[in-house]
């Protein structure tokens, strides 16, 4: 697949912002890219950190890059500034760098679960319900434990007798969720018993000698009917299918709606879809009885794994090591795998052997509980003749399945953006989480914002054909103009920055609009259907702990920390520990990258480790495009306390005071007499190796270990659901252009672009390579990517030859430039972008394809997947078909 980006040259950018631009080359049989920073504005002094030099830059002159630098704002104190205020020269950050994890992952050398294999370890195979709500009657286990190899075969009752259920994050006590089905099955493919072997193909063998009596009973696969009185109850203790409904309303919602002139509302549907990860998930555990100790190996990116696997199993969570050291093959939030961990951690302990267990993909995809979010909108835009946003309102019934679990806090995402990236001063929000006899869902690539953006975006267009009113031009007019940032939304949070007409015109640049209207209009003109979509969206990051009281007020966690430890050893060599697994986001080359712009020293001589839960500190995993934002935080106070040692024996030799010392570039420097120097060598060995010279009392070593809070943390949900849920937006526009056959439906992406702004850029590379996998992923959840269920319940995805995944040939070539407008709440002004592309590309592509229908006379698809059945449809609407003005 080949990626093109932006145009060569570099201009000046608009006040306060950082355009971005890749140049390509040949360079040894492959390209070479060069990141080129352009003009910078310093949003508040409005002058420019390259003096005279300033807007004087010839075409592609490299002119330095430019960063920034503050100290971290207190989570308590309100945000003056709109921006950092000091602005230096970055070494490290925003150039162009190796991604270190890449040597190990091109040349094989991944370790993943699979790769592991202690000793003695016996094989788990699962034992699956064909139906999608049942009795079970009885369960024959004789045939299977009389067949050689097989050591043992597990039932729900006996493993529910030891254990405890697993958590659920919503107060519904009679919805017991556990790793296998006790009494009754609830989903087809939910697990019933555990088959345990001396290798895997026995213990497939003997799953099947298994013989489970079930008694039918009635389901109910449609959300929409399951919050019928009349539907089946998938929990009849509970007495109802709904687990939760919040309703929200913030603003003056009666005078905003006086005040437009008419509304449009869109009824949309975001079909249930996932990452589909290379890797299915797999895990490890091994019982150390002489120690009490369990050891597990999961290819797992979840919050409070460790704790969970223990309290199930009751014992005390320093029980349980997580090794968090193992290469995990795609996750991006699905890969939460507890009912596998503790499934596998009680078989290690009873057994007393190491215990594997890896799906097989159909056990993955049917019954792994890692579907995405399965929702219904609909989305009212109040507005005026001119086109001016004065009121949204969002309602959406979430499936989450058969076991609510961690997913339906999801739903309290959206109200940290309810407003989209537009200027709307009253929302009203309504959410409801309901239960089906589907697999359970969990937290896909941005814990549910991508179907909200969707859904927003959707009315959005809906407006502009109503007011036949240039969809660009409509979004501008109603974008929060950067002299308003911070932004404070009517749900009470503040958006950090942000210049979104600026990544609006660079889309458009990008994209070169007024070709590509040319090319749409030669497309139509040769009978085929052809139009652009756009898509203005936000990406939260650094995500909180705090949806977690909004959609259960009784939870009153409000931070959700990270930790860094630096050491330095006595040779001055530098070593980063952090306690968080890879899941592809390169958080490697992220810490290297971060410590050495910090400290001063070579990124590649910074060795980076991954500790277990037991040795490591407080994480809550790699999820909310979070590690940049919160475990940035906390390396930049880690090294800050290193620095700090290092002026104090900086002064004490120097025989200053501290106040007048300057950590520069690895060296103590006296600020009154430059020369007067103590160098990094020096500087070590005195803190390791040379008491005489230490400051009285001082501590030998350089090793420090810093917990950082999410920023602007701490802060429960007001009785009306105002809160600061995340504290760092980036925003991204889409521009595609689709050609659509009319006879077939079938739709091809000829052109694509998109404009990004994450704030201050890391590593260009990686933004790139988040950029375009999310780009790829909306585009499947757009036109292929679907888990379907027939009436029966039963999956109708159960392998790569029905779940359909966009390839090399339906995305296409993607033309990406990048502008920056730096968080004032981060270290050197970066935010969140483990999500993006994502987060638009679905709306995006929706919109192109019902451009083309609605001009050429049919009506909008707004249901997602759309497949060309549907696009056929659309253009041929029957007497039967529901009239949908938008």
């Amino acid at each position: 697949m080949r990626f093109l980006h932006s145009r060569n040259g570099a201009r000046s950018a608009g006040a306060g912002g950082r355009r971005w631009e890749s140049r390509r080359g040949r360079h040894r049989g492959g390209y070479r890219r060069e990141y080129l920073p352009l003009h910078w504005v310093c949003p508040n002094s409005r002058s420019s950190p390259f003096g005279d030099r300033a807007g004087t830059e010839k075409p592609g002159e490299r002119i330095g890059v430019c960063a920034v630098t503050t100290d971290l704002v207190d989570e308590s104190s309100v945000v003056e500034e709109k921006y950092p205020a000091t602005v230096g020269s970055h070494v490290y950050l925003s150039k162009h760098a190796s991604v270190r994890e890449d040597r190990r992952f091109v040349a094989g050398e991944g370790r993943y679960v699979g790769d592991i294999e202690p000793p003695g370890t016996v094989h788990v195979a699962i034992v699956t319900s064909p139906h999608p709500h049942a009795v079970i009657r009885s369960i024959e286990l004789d045939e299977a434990l009389d067949l050689p190899g097989v050591i043992t075969v597990l039932t729900g009752d006996e493993l529910a007798a030891d254990t405890e259920p697993l958590r659920q994050y919503l107060d519904v006590p009679e919805v017991q969720w556990r790793p296998l089905a006790v009494g009754a099955t609830r989903y087809a493919g939910e697990w019933v018993a555990a088959v345990v072997a001396e290798s895997r193909a026995l213990a497939e063998d003997g799953a099947e000698l298994v013989m489970v009596d079930y008694e039918p009973l009635p389901h109910v696969i449609d959300p929409e009917w399951a919050v019928d009185p009349e539907a089946p109850l998938v929990h009849p203790a509970h007495g109802s299918n709904i687990m939760t409904e919040r309703s929200f309303a913030w603003g003056d919602v009666e005078g905003n709606r006086k005040r437009a002139t008419a509304s449009a509302t869109v009824r949309s549907r975001w079909n249930r879809n996932s990452t589909v990860p290379l890797e299915t998930f797999g895990v490890i555990a091994e019982w150390d009885q002489h120690r009490d100790l369990l050891d597990v190996w999961a290819s797992i990116q979840m919050p409070q794994f460790p704790e969970q696997v223990a309290a199930s199993l009751r014992i005390p969570s320093n029980q349980v090591r997580v090794h968090f050291d193992v290469d995990v093959g795609g996750s991006y939030g699905v890969k939460r795998g507890i009912k596998h961990g503790v499934l596998v951690g009680y078989l290690a302990r009873r057994l007393r052997v190491p215990v594997k267990f890896i799906e097989d993909r159909t056990e993955n995809m049917n019954g792994g509980d890692f579907h995405g979010p399965d929702r219904v909108f609909e989305v009212e835009i109040a507005y005026t003749e001119t086109g001016e946003f004065t009121h949204i309102r969002i309602d959406v019934l979430d499936d989450e399945g058969a076991y609510p679990g961690r997913s339906p806090l999801q739903l309290a995402k959206p109200i940290g953006a309810i407003v989209g990236p537009y200027r709307i001063s009253s929302a009203e929000y309504n959410a409801r989480a309901v239960t089906t006899n589907k697999t359970g869902q969990v937290a896909v690539r941005g814990f549910g914002q991508a179907p909200t953006n969707y859904a927003i975006e959707a009315a959005v267009d809906a407006v502009a054909r109503d007011l036949d009113m240039d969809r660009l031009e409509l979004r501008r007019k109603n974008f929060i103009p950067p002299e308003e940032f911070p932004y404070r939304i009517p749900s009470g949070t503040e958006y950090d920055s942000g210049e979104y007409a600026a990544v609006l015109d660079n889309a458009i640049e990008t994209a070169d609009l007024e070709a590509l209207l040319r090319e749409r209009d030669s497309i139509r003109a040769s009978g085929k259907l052809a139009g652009i979509g756009v898509a203005s969206c936000l990406e939260p990051g650094g995500g909180n702990a705090i949806f977690e009281n909004l959609m259960n007020p009784r939870n009153d966690k409000t931070t959700f920390p990270e930790a860094c430890r630096i050491r330095v050893d006595g040779t001055g060599a530098v070593t980063a520990i952090i306690s968080i697994s890879s899941a592809g986001q390169s958080h490697e080359t992220m810490v290297a990258t971060l410590v050495g712009e910090e400290l001063g020293v070579d990124p590649d001589t910074v060795a980076v480790v991954r500790a277990d839960s037991l040795s490591g500190f407080p994480s809550q995993s790699p999820v909310g495009s979070r590690m940049a934002i919160v475990l940035g935080r906390a390396i930049h106070a880690a090294a800050d306390l290193i620095k700090t040692k290092l002026r104090t024996i900086g002064a004490h030799q120097l025989g200053c005071s501290f106040e007048q010392t300057e950590y520069c570039r690895t060296s103590v420097v006296d600020s009154n007499d430059p020369d007067r120097r103590i160098a990094w060598d020096e500087l070590v060995a005195i803190a390791h190796r040379k008491q005489h010279k230490m400051p009285p009392g001082m501590e030998p070593g350089l090793e420090v270990v810093h917990v950082a809070h999410t920023p602007r943390s701490g802060t429960l949900a007001a009785p009306d659901g105002t809160v600061q849920l995340y504290p760092c937006y980036s925003f991204e526009v889409h521009l595609v252009l689709a050609e659509i056959d009319p006879g077939t439906g079938k739709v091809d992406l000829t052109k694509y672009a998109i404009s990004h702004d994450c704030g201050t850029v890391i590593n260009p590379d990686v933004v790139r390579g988040m950029v375009y996998g999310g780009t790829a992923h909306g585009i499947g959840v757009a036109l292929y990517e679907q888990f379907a269920f027939n009436r029966d319940g039963q999956p109708l995805s159960g392998s790569f030859m029905d779940y359909l995944l966009p390839t090399a040939h339906e995305v296409p070539d993607i033309v990406e430039s990048e502008h920056c407008t730096p968080s004032p709440l981060t270290s050197h002004g970066q935010k969140g972008v483990g999500e993006a592309g994502y987060m638009g590309a679905a709306a995006a592509v929706a919109g192109a394809i019902n451009d083309a229908l609605v001009a050429a006379g049919g009506r909008p698809v707004q249901s997602l997947p759309i497949k060309p059945s549907d696009i056929w449809s659309a253009l041929r609407p029957t007497s039967s078909s529901r009239e949908d003005r938008s």
